[in-house]
């Protein structure tokens, strides 16, 4: 066997892996990072906002207004869709800054793919809450308040994820701007056992009422019905379309 040259590429080998501390260690990856500040969060596009969940004898109802604020003060854009479906049986709402809620939905979806790549099921519900909450703790999602809601062997689940990785289960739960307004209304119209058409009325009162006066929600909801079947997102400009 000849022995390298030398000067050849193979020779300096050593010499390029100096400042490498293990070369033949496995690569890990990283996560995104930025160097904004929370006062630069002011000038980032926001969507304001109210979302809803209800846990349902049926499954889950969550409902969005359709609004993308700058700030509260100014309409950005009247037509933007808050649920996303990341799981079979499953959606998490878009809350706070675009971008960090489009990046955490996007890590999310990808995490479940690759839960039922390699073990040939679908996560629980539970696991997806408690990796969005690890997540939105170490994660660079800045001003994220979502809702995730969802189905499984369990039964129907809503749980509200913080942005300081909180993860709270309960039987309703609303978030973002206009949260106050539709509280005072989900207080007194919520009922056990309701099913999937009843809270999708609810809810929908919920958000007209966050719509009225919160600047930073409005023209018109999204409504997201989840089952053990799957999950189906529809939007409307017009309330009346569903009241």
């Amino acid at each position: 066997m000849r022995a390298p040259q030398h000067n050849s590429d193979f020779s300096r080998t050593v010499d390029q892996l100096t400042d490498e501390p293990n070369p033949y260690g496995p690569e890990i990856g990283s996560m995104p990072e930025n160097d904004l500040s929370r006062a630069d969060l002011d000038n980032v596009n926001k969507t304001g906002t109210t979302t809803i969940g209800i846990s349902t004898a049926d499954g889950v109802v969550i409902a969005t207004d359709m609004r993308a604020s700058l700030g509260g003060r100014f309409v950005s854009n009247k037509n933007v869709q808050k649920v996303e479906q990341i799981h079979p049986t499953g959606a998490l709402t878009l809350v706070g800054s675009v971008g960090g809620a489009q990046s955490f939905i996007s890590s999310l979806r990808a995490e479940v793919n690759l839960y039922e790549a390699r073990r040939g099921e679908d996560m629980s519900i539970d696991a997806l809450a408690t990796l969005a909450g690890n997540f939105a703790r170490g994660g660079p999602f800045f001003a994220i308040h979502p809702i995730l809601g969802g189905v499984d062997e369990e039964g129907s689940h809503v749980y509200s994820i913080d942005p300081a990785g909180g993860v709270m289960e309960d039987d309703y739960t609303v978030t973002g701007s206009g949260m106050q307004l539709a509280y005072g209304h989900l207080e007194q119209a919520y009922e056990e056992d309701m099913s999937n058409e009843e809270a999708k009325t609810v809810a929908t009162r919920g958000i007209k009422s966050a719509v009225e006066r919160d600047t930073g929600s409005g023209n018109g909801v999204f409504l997201c019905e989840i089952t053990d079947e799957g999950v189906d997102i529809h939007g409307h400009h017009d309330f009346d379309e569903v009241l």
